[in-house]
């Protein structure tokens, strides 16, 4: 498996993240938001300067993570529009940095998850867009898809080969749906998932330093190892000393807003992280 490390989460500033990325010894940055502007908004120029500063240290681009399908379920033809924009325009951006996948949700649920209906909505979407690259479906707190469970019925309805799994088990359980998604819950899709986002809830609370929370990451990184998982685990620290991160900033996490603080909770995420998966190397 390959580290890398969603660059919003250690600053704003691509020259930052990539210096970061690389002296810490991680393989790649998944691309959210960079200099104040959302990933789908993100300027052919922008993408270029963040490409560019990468392949100077030999480091990849992990992924492509925009907001697409974190919204609402479309309830109008103007909703409906603006909900295929983001997804073109996300492909598009994805496209343009060369990333590997764009990561999607399941929209916002209302009520109990209702994935089947979620994934009719999106199938419409999909096919009208025509995504160039894989999509992945992340287990997202507030969507319809909150576990592996609920992502393999999106999945299941959307009835296409070519979308993955982005498994987040610190959604699963920050959402409070389930409490404890390793290993049941992996056993259930573990040979759809493409690519693992990294953080550790305390409940449905808050974020907390990587390691002190509910996950046992050690352990799920020896079984990805054991399974022969070669993808990215990328991480999504959404923990600072001091603070704690606001749900609009989960939500919409960009800016600087969100970004403040990051680097030094980062950093030292990261190098746990990367303590437990070194003597993993070659196993999987």
């Amino acid at each position: 498996m390959r580290l890398a490390v969603i660059g919003d989460e250690v600053s704003q500033d691509p020259a930052l993240v990539a210096d970061t990325t690389a002296r810490l010894g991680f393989a790649g940055v998944e691309i959210r938001s960079m200099e104040g502007t959302p990933p789908h908004l993100l300027s052919d120029g922008q993408l270029r300067r963040m490409t560019g500063l990468l392949a100077e240290r030999d480091l990849g681009v992990a992924g492509f993570a925009p907001p697409v399908f974190k919204s609402p379920l479309p309830r109008s033809d103007t909703e409906l529009e603006k909900v295929t924009e983001v997804l073109a325009e996300s492909c598009k951006r994805a496209g343009l940095a060369g990333a590997p996948h764009v990561r999607i949700f399941s929209f916002y649920r209302d009520g109990d998850p209702d994935p089947v209906r979620a994934a009719r909505m999106a199938k419409r979407v999909i096919e009208q867009v025509r995504p160039p690259m894989p999509l992945l479906l992340e287990t997202g707190t507030r969507t319809n898809s909150p576990t592996m469970r609920h992502s393999l019925q999106f999945l299941d309805e959307l009835g296409r080969d070519d979308i993955g799994l982005l498994w987040d088990p610190g959604n699963s359980v920050f959402s409070g749906a389930e409490p404890e998604p390793f290993p049941q819950d992996y056993v259930l899709g573990n040979q759809l998932i493409r690519h693992v986002h990294v953080k550790d809830p305390d409940g449905t609370r808050q974020y907390v330093r990587l390691g002190d929370g509910d996950l046992p990451w050690p352990a799920i990184l020896e079984r990805l190892a054991d399974d022969d998982y070669r993808g990215f685990v990328s991480l999504e620290t959404h923990w600072r000393h001091g603070r704690v991160l606001t749900p609009r900033q989960r939500d919409e996490p960009w800016g600087e807003s969100f970004s403040s603080g990051g680097l030094t909770a980062s950093v030292e995420c990261m190098r746990r992280l990367r303590s437990w998966v070194e003597p993993l190397r070659g196993t999987g």
